[in-house]
């Protein structure tokens, strides 16, 4: 009998340890409110002008890049060597500081003191690279140790959305999406959001700049709470008379989406596209069909058998012309995402 004793003293302490674990994960929680106030100057001024150009990017924390297999797309690596993050880094910062006409720049998986990406305050890196941006972050991953794989646990992650721009806001809002995973995943996953970041235009209107980022890796429920969500929000800001662009990582295609895919094969795992009818028909799905914005980081990328498609692109209100809209191929060099530039212009403000 004293044989087993020992054994079940190393069951005993292995459970206790790992309800301690989630007990500190469950009282540790980011549980945010429905809003948050990032920023706030009531005497923002007045934009003058009506042509913006913009530039949407996931950068996956830049470690992500075209060497990258990652587990949880089916690959085998948890992260990539911390000199090859620092490179991708570089990488974003320079090509992103020459973009000097980009009046807006709306980041996703940004990093500010993640084990992944070695600890590195992205954020505060783009900032300082974007000199003369005003800067909005909007955290929507922070938790204290996600375990998994159990033989090399991801660690620890702070990371969320980036919004620079060269003019100053009225205002920046983080807005929960609603909806999460069940205990005890919810409690290491992502809580998704977008921000929202407004500028005064003449007659009282207001022009919404909306970085966001919605769900992946769900079986489609999470999404579609979060675009019933953003719908309701969307159409009341119209309604108010409000000019409205949203950009970012939407982790569904676009409704009626057909790839022009020159050099790339169009990824069809788990497709999901944008329902037909979930806004009126003059509201605008702007993308560049030619270029994909991502690719599945199940393989080291090669153009010719890894899977891409478009995720990444803008919606535009309808009282907001498209003008020009370019996907930038970059070989996926420092995310498994590639940048989006758009152009667009502001129709003439009636009623004034």
């Amino acid at each position: 009998m004293k044989y087993l004793k020992y054994p079940l003293f190393l069951i005993l302490a292995m459970v206790i340890l790992f309800a301690v674990f989630l007990l500190y994960g469950t009282i540790s929680d980011y549980r945010p409110g429905d809003k948050t106030l990032m920023f706030e100057q009531p005497d923002a001024p007045v934009l003058t002008d009506s042509i913006f150009d913009l530039m949407i990017w996931n950068i996956g924390y830049c470690g992500l890049g075209h060497e990258m297999d990652f587990f949880y797309d089916g690959g085998e690596r948890v992260r990539c060597e911390k000199e090859i993050v620092k490179a991708n880094l570089h990488y974003v910062l320079e090509y992103t500081a020459s973009l000097d006409t980009c009046d807006f720049f709306l980041f996703q998986e940004v990093d500010v003191k993640s084990k992944r990406s070695y600890r590195v305050n992205q954020f505060d890196v783009l900032v300082n690279g974007l000199e003369g941006c005003h800067a909005a972050f909007g955290k929507n991953y922070d938790v204290f140790l996600v375990p998994m794989p159990v033989t090399s646990p991801y660690g620890k992650v702070l990371s969320g959305l980036a919004t620079l721009g060269r003019m100053e806001p009225l205002s920046s809002v983080r807005h929960s999406f609603p909806g999460n995973y069940a205990w005890p995943k919810g409690t290491f996953m992502l809580d998704r959001c977008f921000l929202v970041n407004r500028y005064p235009l003449q007659g009282g209107r207001q022009l919404l700049v909306i970085n966001t980022h919605n769900s992946a890796y769900d079986d489609g429920s999470l999404r579609k709470g979060q675009m019933d969500y953003l719908h309701g929000f969307l159409v009341d800001e119209y309604q108010q008379g409000n000019y409205i662009i949203v950009g970012g990582d939407w982790n569904q295609t676009p409704a009626g989406f057909k790839p022009g895919f020159q050099h790339n094969i169009f990824d069809t795992i788990q497709l999901a596209y944008i329902e037909e009818d979930y806004l009126p028909g003059d509201w605008t799905w702007f993308y560049d069909p030619s270029v994909p914005t991502n690719r599945r980081v199940a393989i080291p990328y090669n153009p010719a058998i890894s899977p891409t498609t478009v995720i990444d692109y803008y919606l535009l209100s309808p009282n907001i012309i498209p003008l020009e809209i370019r996907g930038v191929d970059l070989g996926f060099v420092p995310s498994d995402h590639q940048p989006v530039l758009a152009k667009v212009k502001l129709k003439q403000i009636s009623g004034i």
